[in-house]
């Protein structure tokens, strides 16, 4: 009796080499500004214009004296965006710093940056009731799969082999949007 060996295709091989469960993507932008008074308000009128959606308030809950913090003190403000208008907005953003970061800015997970004055944005023109201000920028990336820590119900741990690393996203943003890092 002979016995027939299963012949492997050259395809399933081809395949194999990339995962598409651990490629990385972004998940959100997060803008913020931080401010007091009327400070804010002109601080919340600029990330509505710069994003298109409402912004939120962030109220303190910490009591730093030395600052004068105090909780339930609004502090500032921010806007979280996802899918497509997340990444157009980056596309902006990137444009305001030359498509350039430090590698310092970048964290596992996410990376950060600061725009000085929200005109260098392109597209953006000074507006006298918000005067020139600038404002954060975060870009937070995930890997399918991540849902499982954040779900209420049945939730569970994933390994650190499931964040994206500080190289990864230098890769990513190299490849992808072309972006420059010292």
């Amino acid at each position: 009796m002979k016995k027939q060996l299963a012949k492997s295709s050259p395809a399933k091989k081809e395949n194999k080499t990339e995962n598409k469960m651990r490629a990385p993507y972004i998940e959100k932008v997060v803008l913020s500004c931080g401010a007091t008074g009327e400070d804010l308000v002109k601080s919340k009128k600029l990330l509505e214009l710069v994003s298109a959606s409402k912004a939120q308030i962030i109220k303190s809950s910490k009591r730093i004296p030395d600052f004068g913090v105090r909780p339930g003190l609004e502090v500032g403000t921010r806007v979280t965006l996802r899918d497509q208008r997340a990444i157009e907005l980056l596309k902006r953003l990137l444009g305001a710093i030359d498509n350039k970061l430090k590698k310092k800015q970048v964290s596992d997970n996410h990376f950060s940056f600061g725009i000085e004055e929200y005109i260098e944005i392109p597209g953006m023109e000074y507006q006298r009731d918000i005067g020139i201000r600038g404002l954060n920028a975060t870009v937070v990336f995930s890997r399918s799969g991540h849902r499982i820590k954040i779900k209420k119900i049945k939730s569970g741990k994933i390994p650190k082999r499931q964040q994206v690393t500080k190289q990864e996203i230098i890769n990513y943003m190299g490849a992808v949007y072309k972006t420059e890092f010292n």
